[in-house]
């Protein structure tokens, strides 16, 4: 009997949704064994707001990226992002059903200023799968797997990527409300915390029906 396949992943800051549904597909280890890759999930995200989609970008302090560790990436506080992103969150999510239910739990974790970008992502995405009502305990890989090293790993690092649009076998976009649907035709696969603000308590069923089993 093959074992059960591990699901790898990179870090992601408020993750997109297709990333968020690979928790329902079994073990899920995260990187943190990895150099940093500008301009990916990793430090940032997309929603929707009045004027079409956004991305919102958590800044890193500057230095040789592509020879930096994961791990020692340091968030740029110095630059007022955290009120930005609040604030857009505001403008694009404030008539959404569920947002002032779940917003408080974001502001927590940015007062707190948390120093290292995996640190900073992790305990949103530790937060935003409670809310989801999966309470899983992230797993990190402790170390780093070359991509095909092992048949019994999906390897979806960059296969999840802003600029890429890779077929994955195992998901599916479904159409939810969305605040400004009227406005829009339905944007697939933004941050999941655009499924939580418009759907509350409703995210996961949603979820589930994204997710597509193999044959």
């Amino acid at each position: 009997m093959e074992k059960e396949p591990i699901i790898l992943l990179s870090t992601a800051y408020l993750p997109p949704i297709q990333y968020v549904s690979k928790f329902l597909l079994g073990k899920v280890l995260i990187e943190n064994d990895e150099n940093y890759i500008k301009q990916t999930w990793r430090n940032r995200c997309v929603i929707t707001g009045p004027n079409g989609i956004q991305t919102l970008v958590v800044p890193v302090k500057r230095g040789s990226f592509h020879k930096i560790h994961i791990k020692d990436v340091e968030v740029d506080y110095d630059l007022p992002w955290v009120r930005n992103h609040l604030r857009t969150f505001n403008t694009a999510y404030k008539h959404s059903p569920f947002y002032e239910y779940y917003i408080e739990h974001l502001e927590q974790v940015y007062r707190k200023k948390i120093r290292f970008l995996l640190d900073l992502n992790s305990t949103l995405l530790d937060i935003l799968l409670k809310l989801l009502d999966l309470p899983i305990f992230i797993s990190y890989t402790g170390k780093y797997y070359r991509p095909g090293s092992d048949r019994n790993i999906l390897d979806y690092r960059e296969s999840i990527h802003p600029k890429k649009r890779i077929v994955d076998p195992f998901f599916q976009p479904e159409p939810y409300h969305q605040v400004f649907d009227d406005r829009y035709t339905f944007q697939p696969n933004l941050s999941i915390v655009d499924l939580l603000f418009n759907e509350g308590p409703e995210s996961l069923p949603v979820l589930r029906r994204m997710l597509l089993h193999p044959a």
